[in-house]
């Protein structure tokens, strides 16, 4: 599933080819792509049709688009393999093309979404801690990207809690954005075993883990994201390879980059985790 970087990625794509459009019209070809949207497909398309795009803005993981209409946001959901493509309208249609905008630039707005996890639902805005977010996503809490991001006060929500560090990085009413990939990585950066009780982290071990958090997605989104198939990809259809510069997940059998022991992979929340034995160890008990 796209994390931070790759949303991040796909936001200053629609900066770039999408905002300022009109959307001409708007047609639904498959009712699951809408299925977050009470009021159907139709209710979507008349409400979307004429209006201009004023914005592509990003919490998290969670990405949306605002328009010239006050208090209205089209929150895009991009699930396992949700596409957001820009072609010319002589392209030929992806096979799983399922949402189509024609843009009054003569281009089109394709949400392709080969599981049919992803979809477009209208949201409106709602004022959060001082920042206009969709309802849908009023929940979700600030990222490590953030300017406002407050690290000491998530720092402080992390020492009250005796859940495994790595379950609070993937909650994102904690910190948003982080994923399995990047939680990874950053607690590898930060030699420290996901399955370690926050509430027993020091404070500046808590700070380290969230500034590598920062780092790893700065140099993730420097990298276009990270992709492992087909099935991530930024607004002109091209793939992240920051999977090249990965320090911890899928290593698993690899000598660690920095000490040199074998990396293993645990289960963890239904998931793979990779660490390293000697850099991270297990906690006691």
């Amino acid at each position: 599933m796209p994390e931070l970087p790759e949303v991040e990625v796909v936001r200053r794509g629609l900066t770039e080819h999408v905002v300022g459009r009109v959307l001409d019209s708007v047609t639904v070809k498959h009712p699951r792509s809408v299925r977050r949207h009470a009021f159907g497909a139709d209710d979507l398309v008349a409400r979307l049709t004429g209006l201009r795009v004023q914005s592509a803005q990003r919490r998290g993981k969670f990405l949306w688009l605002t328009f010239d209409e006050p208090d209205t946001s089209l929150v895009v959901h991009l699930g396992m393999s949700g596409q957001m493509l820009v072609q010319p309208a002589a392209t030929p249609l992806e096979k799983h093309a399922h949402i189509i905008a024609t843009l009054d630039d003569g281009n089109e707005l394709r949400f392709v979404d080969q599981r049919t996890f992803g979809g477009w639902q209208l949201s409106d805005l709602v004022e959060v801690d001082g920042t206009w977010v969709p309802e849908s996503a009023a929940h979700i809490a600030r990222d490590p990207l953030d300017p406002r991001f407050d690290a000491e006060s998530v720092v402080k929500t992390l020492r009250a809690k005796q859940s495994e560090i790595k379950r609070l990085l993937l909650d994102q009413t904690v910190v948003s954005g982080v994923g399995n990939i990047y939680a990874d990585e950053a607690l590898w950066r930060a030699k420290i075993h996901g399955e370690r009780p926050a509430a027993k982290l020091t404070k500046p071990a808590l700070h380290t883990l969230l500034a590598e958090t920062r780092v790893v997605m700065d140099e993730a989104l420097r990298a276009g994201g990270t992709s492992f198939d087909a099935l991530y990809v930024n607004v002109n259809g091209q793939s992240g390879y920051f999977e090249r510069s990965l320090n911890a997940y899928g290593r698993e059998h690899e000598p660690c980059r920095r000490c040199g022991a074998i990396m293993r992979r645990e289960k963890f929340m239904n998931r793979s985790s990779f660490s390293c034995p000697r850099c991270q160890p297990r906690p006691h008990g």
